[in-house]
């Protein structure tokens, strides 16, 4: 839970829940009913909760954890609040399932796990439940798949492998869905795509390619789409950027990269745009920031970094704001 007007942390009673031994990532779906989170066991899992409106506390949905592939990673659940997806990265693939809309309960999808690039990590839906994107860290590419509307199947999108800079950890697509961003660990940048919206391909032939500070794992776009935010895991910073909105161009803030917490491993700009959050591993906590609407500049607030349990691995925020 968290002040409305100053989103200040504080545990929600019954805090922390439990889950599993080696916790990756976590998401909430986009109703803000239900949240999940990964177990990265090489007979990995997903714990999925309900998520209680007024309070926030959490309660494992009946049949949880579900069954996943080898060390899964990034999950996503698309717009449609139907299917959700699990990136396996020892087993190079994607689990897919449908949600249950009552419940939140999770059935594999048939067909599934859907083939992947050699060591996935993140996925990302695109704003239209029409496409979904991995990455591949090993081999430093991305793979598209269109979505089954009715079913959830994946199919690969022709041609789109795309390239990205080295080691890339992180993706994110911008809220109208024509952009998308890849953070860049090995070799410190940023990759910024246009989207194809009828076939789902990727372009990054009229982008650049940003620097970031050291380490980038995690990029965000705030809802609004104007700017971009890298937590840099190994130098301790956040690299902020205004987004050309006619092309999707990054431009860093005139004073960024701006101070961290201590590991910053992952980034989450909250629905109303105001506040950006980032989840600091070596930390064990959490900081939040006020962004400032007029140019992004993320300022933190009074009270962060706030306590979080022993590395701190991601951050989700609720569609519904308490």
């Amino acid at each position: 839970m968290s002040s409305t007007r100053s989103r200040e942390l504080s545990p929600v009673s019954g805090s922390p829940f439990a889950a599993g031994r080696m916790i990756y990532s976590s998401t909430v779906d986009p109703l803000g009913r239900f949240a999940y989170v990964t177990d990265a066991e090489l007979s990995g899992h997903i714990f999925a909760f309900s998520i209680n409106p007024a309070t926030g506390a959490l309660a494992a949905i009946s049949g949880s954890p579900f069954t996943a592939g080898a060390e899964p990673a990034e999950i996503a659940v698309d717009p449609s609040d139907r299917f959700l997806y699990a990136v396996n990265v020892n087993s190079n693939n994607v689990s897919a399932y449908t949600i249950n809309s009552s419940t939140g309960a999770l059935s594999p999808i048939s067909g599934s796990p859907f083939a992947a690039g050699a060591q996935p990590f993140p996925a990302a839906v695109d704003p239209s439940g029409r496409f979904l994107y991995i990455v591949s860290g090993q081999d430093d590419t991305i793979s598209g798949y269109t979505i089954d509307s009715a079913t959830g199947g994946l199919m690969p999108i022709a041609g789109s492998l795309s390239g990205t800079g080295c080691f890339p950890v992180s993706l994110a697509l911008d809220p109208s869905g024509r952009f998308a961003y890849v953070a860049n660990y090995g070799d410190n940048t940023v990759s910024a795509y246009s989207l194809d919206p009828g076939t789902g391909n990727l372009s990054r032939s009229i982008f650049g390619t940003p620097r970031t500070g050291k380490g980038p794992n995690s990029v965000a776009i705030d809802p609004s789409g104007r700017f971009a935010y890298v937590a840099n895991k190994a130098d301790n910073t956040i690299s902020a950027y205004t987004v050309n909105s006619s092309t999707g161009a990054l431009t860093p803030l005139p004073s960024s990269p701006f101070p961290a917490g201590n590991g910053p491993q992952a980034a989450a700009v909250d629905p109303t745009g105001r506040f950006l959050y980032v989840a600091n591993y070596d930390g064990n906590n959490v900081s939040v920031y006020a962004i400032d609407p007029s140019n992004g500049s993320p300022t933190e607030i009074a009270g962060s970094p706030f306590a979080a349990g022993n590395n701190t691995v991601s951050v989700s925020i609720s569609a519904r704001i308490h």
